[in-house]
C-alpha cells in the first residue's frame, strides 16, 4: 500500500448506488435530489440516514418540513438522475422537467418518486453538523415497491449509469 491524496483514493469506493430524495418545502413545492451517500441505520425501527450539503435547497425543505422520503432508481433512471443531480429546484420544477407525476405517499406529505425500485417515507429525527454536509436521519413510517424488474442505478467511474447515460462528475 501506498499513501496518496485523499481525493485520489475516493474514486475506488464505486461503484456507488444512486439514491434519490424527494422533499417539499414549506409551501408544498415539491423536489428531487440526486444522493451518493445514503445508508440505512437501523432495523427497529427502520431508519435511514441520508447526506446533503448546506447549501443545497433539498437542505431547506427538509429542515423546514421534517421530512423526506428515500427512493432507489433503475438503471434506465440514469438522465432524469444526473438532471436532477444539476438542477436546484429553487430554479425548476424538477417533478415537471422529468415528466413525473408525483405520488402521493401514505403517512407524509411529500411525494414518491415514479418509477423507482422502492420509496420510503421518512419522518425526520435528527440532523447532524458534518464538514459541509448535514446528516438527517428518519424513520421509515411506510415503504412502497414497484412489481417490475428492473436494475439499480450505481455511478460507475464518475458516470451516473450502467450503459453510458450521462456525464462525468
Amino acid at each position: 500500500m501506498k499513501e496518496v491524496p485523499i481525493k485520489d483514493a475516493l474514486p475506488k469506493k464505486r461503484p456507488i448506488p444512486v439514491t434519490l430524495a424527494s422533499c417539499m418545502d414549506k409551501n408544498g413545492k415539491p423536489n428531487i435530489i440526486t444522493l451518493g451517500w445514503e445508508m440505512q441505520t437501523s432495523i427497529k425501527p427502520v431508519m435511514f440516514a441520508i447526506s446533503i450539503g448546506y447549501t443545497r435547497y433539498s437542505y431547506e425543505c427538509i429542515r423546514d418540513t421534517g421530512e423526506f422520503v428515500v427512493a432507489y432508481p433503475t438503471e434506465d433512471m440514469a438522465e432524469m438522475s444526473v438532471y436532477c443531480g444539476k438542477e436546484s429546484g429553487r430554479d425548476v420544477d424538477k417533478f415537471k422537467e422529468c415528466n413525473l407525476e408525483p405520488l402521493p405517499a401514505a403517512r407524509i406529505k411529500t411525494p414518491l418518486i415514479p418509477g423507482c425500485l422502492a420509496n420510503f417515507e421518512c419522518k425526520l429525527l435528527h440532523e447532524y453538523e458534518t464538514g459541509d454536509h448535514a446528516i438527517f436521519v428518519g424513520e421509515c413510517v411506510a415503504a412502497h415497491v414497484s412489481e417490475e424488474k428492473k436494475g439499480r442505478l450505481y455511478i460507475i467511474d464518475g458516470i451516473y449509469d450502467l450503459g453510458g447515460v450521462g456525464t462525468k462528475e
